[in-house]
């Protein structure tokens, strides 16, 4: 199916948010999730379901000094 991730289209076969983390390697991570401008709990990530067309933004810390 067809998503917009952060802007760009990609083509997934993720049926869930949670499985779309995953294959981002994130999972462990510090990141939030926003799925057509709601933001996504991580404890909601396996029950927000992936639909054609959604609108994921994924935004992930990174640390410095």
């Amino acid at each position: 199916m067809k998503i917009y991730l952060n802007g760009e289209q990609q083509e997934t076969q993720c049926t869930n948010l949670l499985q779309l983390i995953q294959e981002l390697a994130l999972e462990g991570k510090r990141f939030a999730v926003e799925k057509n401008e709601m933001i996504i709990s991580k404890s909601k990530l396996e029950q927000a379901i992936l639909t054609e067309n959604d609108k994921i933004e994924i935004i992930h810390a990174v640390g410095g000094g």
